[in-house]
């Protein structure tokens, strides 16, 4: 009787175990759809400094003079007086720099930059300016002065030069500073060196030489670079808001944004002085950082250009979203279609017989962009929207059939508004419908399952912009992170539907963001990627080409009711012969796993990558930028059946090959 009770006893252990033990059965065997290249990838928006003080290279404010405070961004000293007569008709405003009247005093401008200037040490930097001599009465000399103001040394100056300046015709001219010191808070300083002339000085501006593929009108190098790390497949331009602006007359009009420079007017952004928690009143669009640039960045980084139109209505959060003059009627519409149109013909066009696209080839790219979609409308909702939307469809598939055309489902993720947009966009016909969630810890937890009931037919989905919004924590924590990446494996399983989908926000500047999170951090000198940035990362290098069948207990792994907190998804890779898993627990214990690899035996070399953090609540910083990162190590996984524990708030991918 003890023996019998003894092996029953084992039994009842091994039972035990073997119920803990969460088992995920994988088919490797079976290729399932193909996953897009356009699955993971980036959405750009000038928001938090993101585009001027960002991304965008420049370091001078305000170059032009342009802001509606013509100074600002500039301390004028000695005789300084505001033209509005200059060489270039969408920015007309100069300076004129003249005799002070004593020789012992000096005219002058000096530029404070976005939150100080940030120079490197021996760095090397591209100061340029259009100038003349009005009275044309002999040469001028301009002072040209990198400066540290607070400098407790005998000079604050950290680089000089001179430029010589002469004739009554506005002329380009061009000098390389190099920085002695690092300074997060420098300054450029101009000075009239021939105090007893006169000086015209017209878009001033300062460069690093070192900018991301060396492009004169340049990207920061270690942000371009961060965005070029994440292997995108699809990259989104340039909003958001900013695409509807607080008007229509400050809406973001793409043909602003492109031909020299020097003429981009500026433009009032969306985020200026919207928060009165965070107010940002000198926040302006240079246009320096254009469609132009956009679609080159995309090009340079591998991804699909997805540029965002107007639809004719402002921001409906702001305006409204009934019929009124705050939004385009129909009947008007004729100017913002024309845009559509003229923007493929830009990206894609022949120089040789459109005018859009000679523009693009005398800015240096006279082979076509390749575009193959456009977004109408950024996150707009109500009856206007797909009534001003549908003139939009029908004129750009008359004329260009193969682009696919992204509408929008609203601002939100449910509700009435978004039942209603999807409803219209499957009438009109949209190729994609652009969905964002900004939600809290619970819905991404809850929302694993979202696009499995997902009609088939149809618009497919781009997940345009989304990011867990703590509650009471919204910043960029570990666990918010861990959250994206389990509602991300929904994204992977149901790749024929979705498409397309980019995180958001994509950049903040530390001294000048007003919304969080955001992938990306930077100061003058120094940048960091968050937890969301390396999540969206091993997703993209880890994307695979086909989907793998894996279920538990033949359900998906979706963090449902009896799936002890677990997310999980498969795919192959056939450029690397491996089939790669994707694991996440949410959960607050390990969790025991048996991956059953259908199709597979004997023993495979297996990358792991782990992504764990103690701190839920931890974050990288300027400070320590590495906090945070993935692991990787190399095991031998034994196949069909191998046995492994996932440690509790963990993502890990295993990356067999086969």
């Amino acid at each position: 009787m003890k023996r019998i009770l003894f092996s029953f006893s084992i039994l009842l252990i091994a039972f035990s175990l073997s119920a803990q033990t969460n088992k995920l059965d994988i088919n490797t065997s079976k290729l399932g759809i193909e996953i897009p290249s356009t699955m993971y990838g980036i959405f750009f928006e000038d928001i938090n400094f993101a585009a001027d003080g960002g991304l965008y290279a420049e370091l001078v404010k305000n170059r032009s003079f342009e802001f509606p405070n013509h100074l600002a961004g500039w301390k004028a000293f000695g005789s300084f007086e505001l033209k509005d007569d200059g060489p270039f008709e969408k920015n007309p405003y100069y300076l004129r720099l003249s005799y002070p009247g004593r020789n012992d005093k000096y005219s002058g401008v000096e530029n404070e930059g976005f939150f100080g200037m940030g120079f490197q040490k021996d760095a090397e930097y591209r100061f340029s300016v259009w100038a003349r001599n009005p009275q044309n009465d002999g040469d001028v000399e301009l002072q040209v002065e990198l400066v540290n103001p607070s400098s407790m040394d005998e000079r604050q100056q950290i680089a000089e030069g001179k430029i010589t300046v002469s004739g009554k015709d506005w002329k380009k001219y061009e000098l390389i500073l190099k920085s002695q010191i690092a300074l997060a808070k420098g300054s450029l300083r101009l000075i009239l060196g021939t105090n007893t002339k006169t000086l015209d000085v017209e878009h001033v501006s300062l460069f690093p030489v070192d900018v991301y593929h060396k492009d004169k009108n340049g990207l920061r190098k270690d942000l371009a670079e961060a965005l070029e790390q994440l292997k995108p497949g699809v990259f989104r331009f340039p909003g958001g808001c900013i695409v509807e602006g607080n008007s229509l007359d400050t809406r973001y009009q793409w043909k602003n944004s492109v031909g020299p420079v020097e003429n981009r007017p500026l433009n009032e952004t969306r985020w200026n002085f919207t928060f009165s928690n965070r107010m940002y009143p000198d926040y302006y669009q240079s246009y320096g950082l254009g469609f132009f640039e956009y679609f080159r960045l995309a090009e340079q980084i591998g991804a699909e250009p997805l540029p965002i139109i107007s639809v004719g209505i402002s921001c409906e959060f702001a305006n409204g979203s009934e019929r009124s003059e705050k939004h385009a009627a129909v009947d008007q519409l004729k100017p913002y279609i024309d845009d559509v149109l003229d923007l493929i013909a830009f990206a894609n066009g022949d120089p040789a017989t459109d005018k859009w696209a000679k523009i693009r080839s005398e800015m240096g790219h006279p082979a076509p962009f390749n575009l193959k979609y456009v977004g109408i409308g950024n996150e707009q909702w109500g009856k206007i929207y797909p009534e001003n939307l549908k003139p939009f469809v029908e004129e750009v598939r008359k004329k260009y059939p193969d682009i696919q055309i992204i509408g929008s489902s609203g601002p939100f993720p449910d509700g009435k508004d978004f039942d209603e947009m999807w409803e219209a966009m499957r009438k009109i016909n949209a190729d994609l419908v652009d969905e964002h969630f900004y939600r809290n810890e619970e819905w991404f937890l809850k929302s694993g399952n979202r696009y499995d009931k997902y009609p088939r037919k149809g618009p497919k989905i781009f997940a345009g912009e989304y990011a867990c919004h703590g509650d009471g924590k919204k910043w960029n924590h570990f666990y918010a992170s861990l959250l994206e990446a389990a509602f991300m494996t929904n994204l992977e399983r149901n790749a024929d539907i979705v498409r397309m989908a980019t995180y958001a926000p994509l950049f903040a500047h530390v001294e000048g963001w007003q919304w969080r999170p955001d992938a990306i951090w930077f100061d003058n000198l120094n940048s960091f990627k968050t937890c969301s940035y390396y999540v969206q990362q091993l997703y993209s290098l880890n994307k695979g080409t086909n989907l793998l069948s894996l279920t538990m207990n033949g359900k998906p792994v979706a963090g449902n009711v009896d799936q002890n907190g677990l997310f999980a998804s498969a795919v192959f890779d056939k450029e690397s012969n491996s089939v790669i898993v994707k694991v996440i627990n949410t959960g607050n214990k390990p969790q025991p796993l048996r991956l059953n690899l259908k199709g597979l035996k004997g023993k495979h070399q297996t990358e792991l990558t782990t992504f764990h953090a103690e701190n839920l609540d931890g974050e990288n910083s300027l400070e320590n930028p590495s906090l945070y990162v993935p692991k990787t190590t190399t095991i031998e996984m034994s196949a069909p059946e191998f046995d492994v524990t996932i440690p509790a708030f963990t993502f890990q991918i295993f990356k067999i090959k086969k």
